[in-house]
């Protein structure tokens, strides 16, 4: 059903591709938007290691919730920050797309543990979390993906 990776030589492990999700702060989400054409939206992200899911957040209505409602079908790309060797200009880095199925999170305590994990990703500020859970919460929608296929790749920009 899925392919497999053309360049097969790069490709790096299921734990390597979970470690560049772990660590990532954003991707972007692949929809298919209105009238069949792709729709693409850059977010923030968590994946949770206790049941491998990876989950995001937005507002309540919009492009990226019409989609999921018409196609729950998604692909989440993640690229890291990369590195660069002693004198050479090519950037090293790995990156990871998972295809899976994405679902509207509609338990308010599971929506808040989501929350609380991605500002904690972000900051420990304690004070910033209070405030953003007590005014944005209301108004926040929570995304489930679960990936049901993952590659990842090592690449030299050269």
């Amino acid at each position: 059903m899925f392919r497999k990776m053309r360049r097969f030589n790069q490709q790096i492990t299921d734990e390597e591709c979970i470690e560049v999700l772990k660590n990532t702060k954003r991707g972007v989400l692949s929809l298919i938007g209105d009238d069949g054409y792709p729709y693409g939206v850059p977010l923030v992200h968590w994946y949770c290691e206790e049941d491998g899911k990876i989950y995001f957040h937005g507002a309540k209505d919009g492009h990226k919730n019409d989609a999921i409602k018409s196609c729950d079908k998604a692909c989440y790309t993640v690229h890291d920050e990369g590195y660069r060797e002693e004198g050479e200009w090519a950037l090293n880095f790995k990156s990871v797309i998972t295809f899976g199925r994405i679902s509207f999170v509609e338990d308010e305590e599971k929506a808040k543990k989501i929350c609380i994990a991605m500002v904690k990703k972000f900051t420990d500020d304690e004070e910033f979390l209070a405030k953003e859970l007590k005014f944005f919460f209301p108004r926040v929608q929570c995304f489930e993906f679960t990936p049901e296929h993952m590659t990842g790749k090592r690449v030299k920009e050269e």
